[in-house]
């Protein structure tokens, strides 16, 4: 029913799977929206603040300083 995907993160343009399971989990949640960006990081993300790829990250940090 799902098939691994290939998407471009919006803000560096890099490439990241959407996986068929990953899919399949949007789905079940409900969620209608592609991901946009991706990134794996040690803490639960909040639904108010936005979680960057390494690379946008750094960015927006250098930004803030």
């Amino acid at each position: 029913m799902y098939a691994d995907k290939t998407i471009s993160c919006r803000d560096c343009g890099m490439d990241f799977v959407f996986s068929a399971g990953e899919q399949q989990f949007y789905a079940e949640k409900g969620l209608v929206n592609e991901p946009q960006r991706q990134a794996l990081v040690p803490f639960l993300p909040r639904n108010d603040r936005p979680v960057y790829c390494s690379s946008c990250f750094d960015k927006v940090r250098a930004m803030r300083t």
